[in-house]
């Protein structure tokens, strides 16, 4: 059926707005760059919100995922202690009546058939007999304990499963709370506009873009970074100018331009991508296919399990949109970005870190 001249103008319409989005989306200067227009600032908002919903959708459905896991487990914790249960019921009427034959002096005849013999052979006799009955009541009683720490140990995993399915319902509700209200801003801010329907084509537009290329390239700078942080222990050791030592103090001072000549040795990516230290701050930004990233974090010690410093992103911008702190913290997870000072002294801890005036300060001391 051919289309009517309204319905044709709708569709160029349509197909023009696609245009715009991917225009916005390939070709405009990098958000950090220049402020926006009212109008575009109230685009810019509406599509990130769009996009943030889509990313805390993934997060939902990952801890449902996990709560779905854990539920299995707990599940098949308390039939295995059924089961145990089962088991040591009879272990303890046997280990009652061990304790009940030595409380009531029923192996008392074991003494007196040890001390009543007539000849050492009626002795050793008697003395292996004896080994019999101990060793047979030694074995009951344990185990019946070792029965009985299963079960108690089993009844105190099940009672943290417990604490960690609650905990999991809590993250489950919060995010579920946070998408819906979400949506219901969305919802308000697009029902005045008459753009309405061309705003939701964007947001599709940009929530594809983000799931077919974006997120991968993004994983691919995180890659990239993961894997040099694990060269940078022996970087340091090859520039002993970067280290330095007063008595039992050391202290190690990267220049931002130094770390990004390392990362550009490790990885072409890192050509047009470049880290400052600012302010407590690790910037790093860089564009490439059109496509801008833009990470900062911040350093910490940490201690457990191991002496470490842990990178944490507190923002992560792509083409100028701000994902959701469940994106940034699923990438934390999925890349380890942290720096291990033992691996460049095996006795040495760090006790501080500060990234100022384009430098990275870390100082160590002695393992005590």
């Amino acid at each position: 059926m051919p289309l009517t001249l309204p319905a044709k103008r709708n569709r160029i319409s349509v197909a023009a707005t696609a245009m715009l989005v991917i225009a916005l989306l390939f070709f405009r200067t990098p958000a950090w760059a220049e402020p926006l227009t009212d109008d575009e600032a109230d685009m810019h908002s509406l599509l990130e919100k769009s996009l943030s919903v889509v990313e805390i959708d993934k997060e939902i459905a990952r801890i449902g995922e996990q709560k779905e896991q854990l539920t299995l487990t707990m599940t098949d914790t308390e039939r295995q202690l059924m089961l145990q249960e089962q088991q040591i019921s009879d272990k303890q009427d046997e280990a009652g009546s061990v304790l009940r034959a030595y409380y009531m002096g029923e192996r008392d005849f074991l003494l007196s058939a040890l001390l009543s013999f007539d000849s050492l052979s009626e002795l050793f006799q008697m003395l292996d007999y004896a080994e019999i009955i101990l060793t047979q009541d030694k074995h009951t009683l344990n185990t019946y304990v070792e029965q009985y720490r299963k079960v108690k140990e089993g009844y105190t995993q099940l009672e943290t499963r417990k604490d960690e399915l609650i905990a999991i319902e809590e993250q489950l509700r919060t995010q579920r709370e946070r998408v819906l209200a979400l949506e219901q801003q969305l919802n308000q801010e697009l029902s005045g506009r008459s753009d309405a329907d061309r705003i939701r084509i964007l947001m599709k537009e940009l929530t594809s873009y983000w799931e077919t290329a974006g997120i991968d390239e993004v994983k691919q700078y995180f890659r990239a970074l993961s894997k040099a942080m694990g060269k940078l222990p022996s970087w340091v050791q090859d520039h002993k100018e970067l280290l330095e030592i007063k008595g039992f103090q050391y202290t190690i001072r990267v220049p931002e331009d130094d770390l990004n000549s390392f990362l550009r040795e490790q990885n072409d990516i890192f050509n047009n991508f470049a880290f400052d230290f600012v302010d407590g701050k690790v910037i790093a930004q860089g564009k490439r296919d059109n496509m801008e990233i833009k990470i900062s974090g911040h350093y910490t010690i940490e201690n457990d399990p191991k002496n470490a410093i842990l990178f944490h992103v507190d923002e992560l911008l792509f083409n100028g949109f701000a994902l959701p702190d469940t994106t940034r913290s699923a990438l934390e997870k999925e890349f380890d970005l942290g720096f291990y000072p033992d691996l460049i002294v095996s006795f040495l801890n760090a006790n501080s870190v500060e990234m100022k005036d384009g430098e990275l300060t870390i100082k160590l001391s002695l393992k005590l």
